[in-house]
């Protein structure tokens, strides 16, 4: 359906943002009318600490309109991509977001250059910059790879010049491309569109309509691929030339240091999943091969439903009702966002042209959140929306607690809040319910969750990975080359067990998250620690919450691995990794058992009869 016809209680209400597209104009003006009084305090930065706490405070207060009205322009374009006055929108949130970058540039560049011990001797001589010791401090840690301010001042207003591989991507995939209709099992024709293969007919038990879709997805695709290769090596050689110019040994090192993370951990979220859990992947496959009765598991079957006669429906209100059961142990602050977010119109569930694929989560410092995702009427869109609750939870709760300079954490750590969720919703469906085939379905839909963040996401960050060194060795990343990278790396983790469909290689395409930054790997990272906290809050009860409470509040004053710590988990080591993969090949153990107690008790039926 179109943006117009889609139900109001489906979308969400970008009017709690700003009334309309004028009161939006006006405070876009608004932030290009704060940049002079910015510009005045240009070369006075090393005068004295007080100036430079009035010049930080006053930054502070412009990003956080910047962020709002960026949030407005962005979350239009999200829900319909074909509207031409958002595509403008987004233009002109583009071009002031350059405008202000450029202009504030020389923050960045005056403070990098302050004498050795100056900035060290404002912060303890002025108390209102206390606020900004961690950014500050973690600014200075950039120091050797800092540029000359007028170099520093053009890369900012190129900002959205920069932006623009993702933006074509973007622009492709939710604009300009269309599939061709499939006809399913009873010869019914039905619609593709990026949001139907990906939320529904993917995971659908008809295997006609599972395979057919698929061939007409990646048809699609195929035609698209070297525009889509064209933008993503661009993105690629962007980040290849930014690390050199800064004098990072690799754009790995690059991409890594906002994150905070030594790419050691990098390598050994990637690693040890990509290695320790690929049998128990392989033996899962298996069993759905087996219960399945396919000859061959092929990549298009990869997500059907083990048990496709049990696929437990659920409305959008009643799927409200168990969140709010699910999650009231997080405490009566947590369980009030939750409420508001189901009952004030924060989530987008429609499903019209021109919506942005997938779901996430928008929360602008100052308003309440914002959740995309594309509801099917199953459980499984419950448990997306258990997932952008989390990260609508945690930041919120950051930034009450927290200045907008400090809200929000490290990309490594963000994705915990949002997978614990998906497993307390698991953990509460179990323990309320006697119906045994339900439980098997939580243990089913565990596994999608473990496979979409510890295979779908981890797979993207191995191939990421391999993009960025082939890059750096001066290899053209062509179509060609990145289908055959994304097919080796699929061929390596699954083995045998899997037959590659033609196109399998182009999953390369689907995902936004290579223009990212090394972003795909900390959904990995983010399930491993909410593993941890899911079985510690199982095991202690409240003073596990109250830990994770404290950890969700703390938004970005903390390192992430200081943030895991405080929740009880040390990811400097591999072990909670491990540990989380055991749990995985743990839940397949008992997946078998279950399937051939189902087997055996209809073959002794069989012979009964």
């Amino acid at each position: 359906m179109t943006r117009e016809s889609a139900p109001e209680e489906l979308t969400w209400n970008l009017q709690d943002l700003y009334a309309d597209q004028t009161a939006w104009e006006a405070a876009r003006v608004e932030i290009e009318g704060l940049l002079p009084a910015l510009e005045a305090f240009r070369g006075k930065l090393a005068m004295e600490s007080r100036t430079l706490a009035e010049c930080l405070q006053a930054q502070e207060t412009l990003q956080v309109k910047l962020v709002r009205v960026s949030t407005y322009a962005r979350l239009q374009l999200a829900q319909d991509g074909t509207d031409s006055e958002f595509q403008a929108n987004s233009a002109r949130m583009g071009d002031l977001i350059s405008r202000v970058n450029s202009a504030l540039a020389f923050i960045r560049s005056e403070l990098l250059s302050l004498p050795d011990g100056l900035l060290e001797r404002f912060l303890e001589e002025e108390p209102e910059l206390g606020v900004f010791r961690r950014s500050l401090l973690n600014l200075l840690r950039t120091k050797p790879h800092a540029l000359s301010p007028d170099t520093e001042a053009a890369l900012a207003a190129l900002g959205d010049v920069l932006g623009s591989p993702y933006t074509v991507y973007q622009r492709s995939k939710l604009s300009d491309m269309t599939f061709a209709s499939v006809k399913d099992g009873t010869g019914a024709d039905k619609p593709v569109s990026f949001a139907l293969f990906e939320a529904d007919y993917e995971q659908s038990p008809d295997p006609v309509l599972r395979r057919a879709s698929f061939e007409s997805f990646t048809n699609t695709l195929t035609t698209y691929r070297h525009t889509i290769a064209a933008a993503y090596a661009t993105e690629v050689k962007k980040q290849i030339v930014l690390s050199r110019l800064r004098g990072y040994p690799s754009v790995t090192r690059m991409l890594l240091e906002p994150q905070e993370v030594e790419q050691e951990i990098y390598e050994n979220v990637i690693h040890t999943i990509r290695i320790e859990l690929a049998p128990a992947m392989r033996r899962f496959v298996k069993l759905k091969e087996r219960v399945l009765g396919l000859d061959r598991i092929r990549f298009c079957d990869l997500k059907a439903p083990l048990d496709p006669d049990f696929s437990p429906s659920v409305t959008i209100e009643e799927a409200g009702r168990l969140l709010k059961e699910a999650l009231a142990v997080m405490g009566t602050e947590y369980s009030a966002i939750i409420h508001a977010a189901l009952t004030e119109r924060w989530v987008d569930y429609a499903d019209n042209i021109g919506k942005s694929t997938g779901a996430f989560c928008s929360s602008p410092y100052g308003a309440h959140a914002y959740i995309m995702l594309t509801w099917a009427n199953t459980m499984r869109s419950a448990f997306f929306l258990a997932h952008e609750l989390g990260h609508a939870g945690h930041l919120m709760l950051a930034a009450r607690t927290q200045r907008y300079v400090n809200f929000l954490p490290s990309m490594f750590f963000i994705e915990a809040p949002s997978t614990l969720n998906e497993l307390l919703l698991a953990r509460h469906i179990v323990r309320q319910s006697e119906e045994p085939r339900l439980k098997r379905w939580v243990l089913l839909e565990l596994m999608n969750t473990y496979s979409h963040n510890f295979v779908t996401h981890l797979l993207e960050a191995d191939m990421q990975r391999r993009a960025y060194e082939a890059a750096e060795l001066g290899t053209p990343l062509t179509a060609a080359k990145l289908t055959a990278l994304k097919e080796a790396v699929l061929r390596e983790f699954w083995g045998d067990a899997v037959e590659l469909d033609t196109g399998a290689g182009l999953t390369w395409m689907r995902q936004p998250h290579y223009y990212m930054g090394l972003y795909p790997y900390t959904y990995a990272a983010g399930l491993t620690m909410s593993t941890q906290v899911a079985a510690m809050i199982e095991a202690e009860g409240q003073p596990a919450v109250d830990r994770w409470l404290r950890v969700l509040q703390a938004g970005g004053t903390l390192a992430p691995l200081q943030l895991a710590k405080l929740a009880g988990v040390d990811m400097s080591s591999p072990a909670p990794i491990r540990a989380a993969v055991q749990y995985v090949s743990s839940i397949v153990e008992e997946l078998e058992r279950m399937f051939t107690m189902v087997t055996e008790v209809r073959e002794n039926m069989e012979t009964e009869e």
